[in-house]
């Protein structure tokens, strides 16, 4: 069975899972003042697109796009571990990127941790390049910054 990548609700039992599970792992990995991740209702919100990747009825990744006067923002953006290693994060990562750039936006910008060595990996091949913080965000210990350029296309 093929995976899909959708549309969705984070508020959907699915989804909310994977963001459980995903807000698990940055409570593990950073104290409080350093996690940025939006609760599943934050998400629902006008400004915000998210994404489900399911295979079956199963989800097994999502990502969220928050859009800024100025640029999109990469959220939420979670792959479980059994569902890792088959490409699903650039999958979801090209999707959010392709839904920016229909709404005419030109820079994706995300902040993520530094622990997070598998997704700076995948941000760094699709292009993305350092950046100092944007939008409500400060320089915090354990945060890095990317952008990357949304060339229309």
């Amino acid at each position: 069975m093929d995976i899909v990548i959708e549309e969705g609700s984070p508020l959907a039992p699915g989804a909310r899972a994977l963001l459980e599970e995903s807000h698990a792992l940055m409570t593990r990995l950073y104290p409080p003042e350093q996690n940025h991740a939006l609760a599943p209702e934050a998400l629902a919100s006008a400004d915000t697109t998210f994404f489900v990747a399911s295979r079956g009825g199963a989800a097994l990744g999502c990502v969220a796009v928050k859009r800024h006067a100025d640029c999109a923002e990469l959220k939420s953006f979670f792959v479980r571990a059994d569902a890792r290693g088959a490409g699903l994060g650039a999958r979801l990562l090209a999707r959010a990127e392709d839904a920016a750039r229909a709404e005419g936006l030109a820079v994706m910008r995300l902040e993520t941790g530094d622990a997070l060595a598998a997704a700076t990996a995948l941000y760094v091949r699709s292009g993305y390049v350092r950046c100092g913080p944007f939008a409500a965000y400060d320089e915090s210990p354990g945060s890095v910054f990317y952008e990357k350029r949304l060339p229309r296309g």
